[in-house]
């Protein structure tokens, strides 16, 4: 004769298995909650001055002047140093994409920019950089933008940003979801390495701190550096098909709307500028000049290789440290206060 309990076991242990799942489901819930909503207790600190530039959009607290771009524009233009109230909105590996997205964030806002000061060297138009890693993880572009950059993407077959480092065998659209969902499976590193909440407090005094400065935030910090940067290894200037349209789609813009807009070089060590091939250089300046033809509101400043003295420089990516910056950003503030168009920010002692 079965006895009760061994008749009983098969419902204990579907009871069991229906827990477990429900306990883990509910775990998993309060997870994705937390990363949906918290993401300053264990993003990048570099996350935070992302986050201080979208809420000085969200604010529409931007000023005269807007500075678009990527890490060198982000970290050597400083905004307390110039004549008129700027927002510098370019962040680390910006491209054209960011570009135009901050521009049509800002352009909605009651009061538009005078002046657009862009910045992005020659390797942010070559190759991808972080898009996905910074900019979508970051939340900088909402769905809409996303697939915006997948039809572009496939009407040009261009595929190199929207497909960039795509390896966990995901359909494309499905991962453009999970990310805007922000599924935690995409965050998991950055929470078992850096702890689920340590970084709540460094990362709110850096969003604190961007916000106070206007978007600036430093990169590298050293008192000098010799090491050649991105772009005195490229063999060629050869732009993306879908960076060079978003490019043109940021001055078209400006050009509808009447905003003038300076395309600004940003500085190099000597290292890096004796690096750069003639190829390089001058197929970046023939470039940037056909847009010159094409908008009058449009006008470049200066060579687009200016070399510094290394000591200016704070890392191996030409970025320039404190001392640099603030040289820097005093002698475009001199620019801004005259004439644009014979602007000149080649190094002088």
């Amino acid at each position: 004769m079965r006895s009760s309990t061994s008749s009983s076991d098969p419902v204990r242990i579907g009871r069991y298995f229906a827990a477990m799942g429900l306990a883990m489901a509910l775990s998993f819930g309060v997870v994705w909650a937390w990363v949906a909503a918290m993401p300053l207790a264990f993003l990048d600190p570099e996350y935070a001055y992302w986050r201080a530039k979208q809420e000085l959009l969200r604010q529409c607290d931007l000023g005269e002047v807007l500075v678009l771009g990527d890490s060198r524009a982000a970290a050597d233009v400083i905004p307390a140093l110039l004549p008129v109230k700027t927002t510098n909105l370019a962040v680390g590996g910006g491209e054209a994409i960011e570009a135009l997205a901050a521009l049509t964030r800002a352009l909605a806002c009651p009061e538009r920019p005078k002046l657009v000061i862009l910045s992005i060297d020659a390797g942010h138009f070559t190759r991808p950089d972080l898009f996905w890693e910074r900019t979508v993880r970051f939340g900088f572009l909402d769905a809409a933008e996303i697939a915006a950059l997948r039809a572009v993407s496939r009407s040009l077959n261009d595929p190199s940003v929207y497909e960039a480092r795509h390896t966990d065998g995901s359909p494309s659209r499905l991962r453009d979801w999970l990310f805007s969902v922000r599924f935690p499976a995409y965050y998991f590193a950055d929470l078992a390495k850096r702890g689920v909440f340590l970084r709540w407090g460094r990362n709110n005094r850096g969003l604190a701190d961007g916000i106070a400065a206007r978007g600036h935030y430093y990169f590298g910090v050293e008192p000098g550096s010799d090491a050649i940067a991105m772009e005195g290894n490229l063999a060629a200037f050869e732009p993306l098909p879908v960076l060079a349209h978003y490019f043109d789609r940021v001055l078209s813009l400006l050009e509808e709307r009447g905003i003038p807009a300076m395309f600004v070089p940003l500085p190099v060590n000597e290292a890096t500028a004796r690096a750069i091939r003639p190829a390089v250089r001058d197929g970046f300046t023939a470039w940037l000049a056909g847009y010159e033809a094409r908008y009058p509101g449009f006008h470049v400043v200066g060579p687009v290789v200016s070399a510094w003295p290394n000591r200016w420089f704070g890392d191996g990516f030409s970025h320039l440290n404190p001392k640099g910056a603030e040289r820097f950003s005093a002698m475009l503030g001199a620019c801004l206060g005259g004439n644009i168009r014979t602007c000149d920010v080649r190094w002088a002692e």
